[in-house]
């Protein structure tokens, strides 16, 4: 026999090992980020979808959500784009799903469920504590206006 024929195929072998979901794509992180965006920073538990991943994009960076605050104490947007994150579109929808939110004519709206949930977040003072600080800083400052007004700026270019 020669050697060509005596091979034998090796069979290859998987194993499934776990593997860690960072923090930014873990769904009940990110839905909690919206509730409290929309709970802390948000007239009347409601804002539009592009608003909602500006803060989404501003909260991933210290610098980002910086200039998100100064914006806010000069009432004036001066970000001329920011990302949107397929992440929070799924978050968003399982918050819907979960009876959390509701969409509206414009965007979306914290639900009766979905200000409990905040409400018993809120209770834990370590919880996200960066982002409470800092969406309290922002206060209601943000509006929709001045999203709206960066976003005919997309149009135009």
């Amino acid at each position: 026999m020669n050697e060509a024929t005596t091979l034998q195929p090796r069979r290859l072998r998987f194993v499934r090992r776990p593997s860690p979901v960072l923090v930014e794509h873990r769904p009940l992180y990110k839905i909690t980020q919206l509730l409290l965006v929309l709970h802390m920073s948000s007239r009347s538990g409601k804002s539009t979808l592009p608003r909602l991943h500006l803060f989404n994009w501003a909260l991933k960076s210290t610098e980002r959500i910086q200039k998100l605050v100064d914006a806010a104490k000069a009432k004036a947007l001066n970000m001329t784009a920011w990302g949107f994150d397929p992440a929070l579109a799924i978050a968003i929808r399982f918050a819907v799903a979960e009876d959390l939110v509701e969409p509206t004519s414009t965007g979306y709206q914290l639900t009766e469920k979905g200000r409990s949930f905040i409400t018993e977040v809120l209770k834990e003072a370590s919880a996200f504590a960066s982002e409470r600080k800092l969406l309290t800083e922002i206060g209601k400052d943000i509006t929709e206006g001045m999203v709206e007004t960066v976003a005919k700026g997309w149009e135009s270019a």
